[in-house]
Order: C-alpha cells, then structure tokens, then sequence
C-alpha cells in the first residue's frame, strides 16, 4: 500500500515540485519516497513496505528502462502470474508484485487486467510511445484522480499532492453542492475541486499527444442459479470466505484486523484467528448506547484472540474534524469517518496491515433498506399505480404518522423512490437552504445509468447494483482507504474479492433478504464460525454520540461558528443552518446528518480554501 503522484509537461524545477508534492502525501508511505524525471513526465511515490520490504522499491523500471511503475495496492494472484512470466521468458529482479505489472503489462497490454485478483490503483509510463497508462481495480477500493490544467496533466492517489505544483489552480466546484447536500457525498465522478476527476472502477485510461481516453474492462453482472440450495449457496460461501481470507493475508509484515459488533468484521477475525495469532481493534465510546466495544469484546473472547480497544470522547471526536477531512480530498458527510481515523490510527500503532468487513453489504444483501421491496410487495400488486398515487398526494400534506411514509414510498418504483444509502436534503428542501440558485440536476441524473443496466434485475438486486456504483465507492471505500492511509495503515476488504463476487452473483435475492433479516445466507455461514447472537446482530455502522454532543454547549457553539461564518454566508442561507441546530437542541427534529453533511463541507473549504491545509502540513512536520 502506498501512493503515487506526477504529472506531464514543461516546468523549471521539475525536482523541487515532485518532492514538495510528495510531501502532501507523505502518510500514504512513510518508508520510501523516490521519483522519475525525464523531459515528458515525472512520477513520484511513496512507500508503506508490505512486501518485499527491500526490493519492491518505486518508480520501478522493466528491464530495458522502456517503462516505469508506480503502483498503490495489492495483487494478491501475483505469484501466479509471475510463474507464467517467467515461462513467456521474462526476468524478474525482485519478489513484488509490482514487477508482475510491469512484466504484465509489457506481455499483455490492457488484457493484463483482467488477470488480477487485488486492489489497485498504477500508472506506468511507455517511453517509447510517449504514453501513460492508468488502471483502477474492479470495485474502486483503490483511489486515482486526474486533472488537466494550464498544459499540464495530474494523475494521482489524493488530490491534495497536486497542490504545490504552479500549474494546479484551486476552485470550489460550486456547481456540485446541491448534489452533495444530498447524497452526503459527491456523487459519479468529478469532485468538488473544479476540473478534477476520479477514475471510474474498473476502467483504464491511455493519455497520449495531450488526449485522454478511458475503458471501460470490466462490469458487475448477476446471474442468478436457481438451482442450487440454500445449504449448498451457504457451503460455497463459507468455503469461497475461507480461502478470500488466506489469500489476504498474504504480507511480509504483521496483520490485524479490525472487530465491531456487526458480523461482516467478526466473520473476518473468526477466518484470520484460523490462520495465526491475531491482534484486533475496536473503537467505543463511554457512552455505552453508542459503542460497540462490548460486544467485540464478547466475539474476542469466544475465539480467543487478542482485542485492544481505544475509547474516544467529544474532544477528541471534534478536534479531528479538519484533520479528517483534509485526509479525505473530498467533503463528506459521514459521521462514522472520524471513528475510522481514530480506530486506524490506534492500529497503526502495532501493525501496517488490517483486514476489515466493508463490502458484505453490498456483496450479499446487507442494508435493512433492501427489506423495503418486500414490504412493499403486497400494497403495489394489490393496489393500482394510480391509486397508490392519490393516497401519497392525500398524506404528502399531512403531519407525520405512523404509516405515511409507507403510502408516500408505496406510490413510487424503486427507480423513482431510492436514490443510494444516503438521501440528506430532499430537493426542494435543499434550495432553502442554499444562497444561489444552482442549474443542478435531480437525484435520478446519477442513478438512471445504473438502473437502466440493472432493468432486468428485481428490486433489491437494483438496488445492490446501485450502491456498488454508488455508495460504495462514494463513501464507503473513500474514507476506508483515506482514514486508514492517513495513519500509514494498509486496510484490506477480503468480501470485495473477484472470487467472492463471482459467488455472490448468482445468489437469489430470497437468500439474501427477507422481512426479517438481511445477509441470510452470508449470516448462516457466518454461524458456523461463531456464536448466533454475534452472527445475527443488528447493523450499528459506527455509531457516535453526536446527537447527544451536538446538544451540550461547547460543541453546539463550536459548530454554530461554522454555520455563522463568512463561508457560510457565502454558500447557505445562515438563518436556515443556526434554525436545523436549535431545532436539534431542543429536541424538535433530529437532523444530526443534515447539520453533519453541511459542517463537513465548511470545514473542508476552511482547510483547502482558507489555509488550512497549510497549517496541518506544518503541523505534521513540527511533530514528525
């Protein structure tokens, strides 16, 4: 694990630039920093040494010096590959596998690609054709940006490493902000830094005589096998994770693993105690309504593994609020990231390499939304469309009650109702909210693609499809990889696996999801391994007590500075943002994702747009 940066064109200390870029990405690999300068390009990397500790050292060069590496990830299939190398006739000089890209790429192009078991994110430079090559792995676990500005091309790991160069020219992408006041993040493929870009999942791009063009070599499909069992679906599952697992072990460097109380990380530590002696991390909270140390306490000990847990209160959850999203490039309103950079930080401590549960959601039905067909089911095959429409348009009006929103989502297909996870500011709640007008697009601009490719699939799989493209890189895999390199900790999702993927595609929806409970078939594996109560527990996602912090006065004031600001005034209607924090006090509405979702945007902008980022990179070096 580790990042790169670079960039194309003519510049006069070529040098100096690269190192001071490096130096904005110094976390994501503390152990090596070294770069590549010739009169077209430059590549820089850092290094968190996983494997081949001395000889898998970047930029990396093929025999005849045609082409250069830099590589962030992991290819857990790479022996294999270098053993057919070897066979083609290609000579190796060290064990890592960043050389078997290299060799790879040389043999078989593109095709290389869909070879690979990993996470990945790398750009190799032909000298010859003058061309660069960029890849990002199957489900976006692995970040890579690009920009093109004043001449020059950026490519790289984070965006902040594009900062110190003089052709980088920084804007808030204004145009974004109702589409991140409501999905909480931003969503598809541009960010909120004006004319930079995020390489879709699974696609490569070649920039050659300053043009760009992106491929689409792989896609997420479902092919359902209605012939096999449930017990038979629960036999390959628990045989498929087991040998995931192994495989994601692979390092020359200790591993750990990250315990909650949800069964995606339990079912993880169960298959990693199998192997070895393994430490774990938990995060909790003094507040025993919120935290989950407890009950991983409780798994731990039933498999006898070593659990270290931190505990974290109000001050340090607020005083990480600018480091936190200073580390995630990109706004996001999602509570739970602060929990991921204290518990990555906490692990830092005694391993580089954790394995973590993040992608069963989305692998094997795992979110209680995906309940929502099922209890929809009835009302919209007994009930005409129209019908259904005119008893929404009757209670749209009217004060809550128990079953209106029942009536107002039963009017509505999936494709019109359910728009990813997250759904913060409604529409036209969120132009009162907003100073300017914005020539923003509905919800459905971004989720019409994925549901018309998953058109012939049921409701919940629709659903599952979305949040692959969606949710999940957006904000999942985001701060999964942001928070954890932060602290130069290597996070690994062995449930986001080609092989487990291929398994999980064919599983009807009714093993996945019913009335009941969601994972059904993931679950029931998951309890061979360890006790029902730990297999069957309720979904937390990280929950913190914000809503109770948000109410005590020193966070209430610190958080209404923010809402008060020039900044603020700039972007909000600040009478709107001071109203949504007195209601939360006082206990009238709990609106704690909507507060979130707009205090992580001004806090952003505070650090990338009003010096804070500066101030945070001095206060690293101060302390390094």
């Amino acid at each position: 694990m580790c990042g790169f940066v670079g960039f194309t064109g003519p510049l006069a200390d070529k040098q100096s630039v690269i190192d001071e870029m490096l130096n904005r990405i110094h976390h994501r690999g503390p152990d090596w920093q070294d770069s590549y300068i010739d009169d077209d390009v430059v590549l820089g990397f850092a290094r968190l040494s996983i494997i081949d500790l001395e000889g898998g050292r970047q930029p990396m060069e093929n025999e005849d010096g045609s082409m250069v590496l830099v590589f962030n990830g992991e290819i857990y299939n790479f022996q294999g590959i270098r053993e057919e190398l070897i066979e083609k006739g290609h000579v190796f000089k060290t064990r890592s596998d960043s050389e078997v890209l290299l060799h790879g790429y040389e043999e078989y192009g593109p095709e290389l690609l869909n070879k690979l078991r990993g996470m990945f994110a790398f750009t190799i430079w032909d000298k010859k054709k003058k061309k660069l090559f960029g890849a990002r792995d199957f489900f976006g676990i692995k970040p890579y940006y690009y920009a093109n500005m004043n001449g020059t091309f950026f490519f790289g790991s984070e965006i902040k490493g594009f900062l110190p160069h003089p052709n980088f020219k920084r804007e808030v992408n204004e145009e974004l902000l109702p589409d991140y006041l409501t999905f909480g993040c931003i969503p598809g493929y541009d960010t909120m830094f004006k004319n930079v870009h995020k390489l879709p999942p699974a696609h490569y791009y070649e920039w050659q005589d300053g043009k760009m063009t992106i491929t689409r070599y792989w896609q997420p499909t479902f092919n359902f096998d209605y012939e096999k069992s449930y017990d038979q679906f629960v036999d390959e599952i628990s045989e498929t994770f087991k040998e995931s697992v192994k495989t994601h072990m692979i390092a020359d460097v200790e591993v750990g693993s990250f315990l909650s109380s949800g069964v995606d990380s339990s079912y993880v530590a169960c298959e990693v105690s199998k192997l070895q002696k393994v430490r774990t991390y938990t995060i909790g909270f003094a507040n025993l309504k919120y935290s989950e140390a407890d009950d991983a306490k409780f798994l731990a000990d039933e498999i006898h593994v070593e659990n270290n847990r931190i505990l974290i209160d109000a001050d340090d959850y607020f005083n990480s609020i600018q480091a936190v999203q200073y580390h995630l490039d990109e706004p996001l309103g999602n509570t739970s990231a602060n929990n991921l950079y204290y518990l990555s930080e906490f692990a830092s401590r005694d391993v580089k390499v954790v394995l973590s549960g993040e992608g069963a959601d989305e692998m094997f039905g795992g979110y209680n939304v995906y309940k929502e067909p099922l209890s929809l089911e009835s009302y919209q095959k007994k009930v005409p469309k129209f019908v259904r429409k005119m008893i929404a348009g009757v209670v749209k009006p009217m004060p809550d009650f128990k079953g209106r929103n029942f009536f107002i989502r039963g009017s509505k297909t999936v494709e019109e109702r359910y728009i990813g996870n997250s759904n913060v500011f409604k529409v036209g709640e969120r132009d009162k909210y907003l100073k300017k007008k914005y020539k923003s697009q509905p919800p459905t601009w971004f989720t019409k693609k994925f549901y018309d490719e998953a058109k012939d699939y049921d409701d919940i799989t629709k659903m599952q499809y979305l949040d692959i493209h969606g949710w999940m890189v957006q904000e999942i895999l985001l701060k999964a990889d942001k928070m954890s390199m932060a602290n130069s900790l290597e996070l690994r999702v062995p449930f986001l696996d080609k092989e487990i993927f291929a398994l999980s595609n064919t599983l009807p929806a009714n093993y996945k999801v019913s009335l009941k409970n969601t994972k059904l078939a993931l679950r029931s594996a998951a309890n061979r391994e360890m006790n029902e109560i730990s297999a069957n527990r309720k979904k937390l996602a990280f929950p913190t007590p914000i809503p109770d912090w948000l109410k005590e006065e020193k966070y209430y004031n610190l958080v209404k500075e923010y809402f008060t600001s020039e900044t603020a005034n700039k972007y909000f209607n600040t009478d709107k943002l001071v109203e949504l924090l007195e209601d939360h006090r006082a206990g009238k509405r709990f609106k704690v994702s909507k507060i979130w979702v707009v205090l992580s945007f001004l806090v952003w902008h505070k650090v990338f747009f009003e010096g804070g980022d500066e101030k945070l990179v001095n206060e690293k070096k101060a302390s390094a």
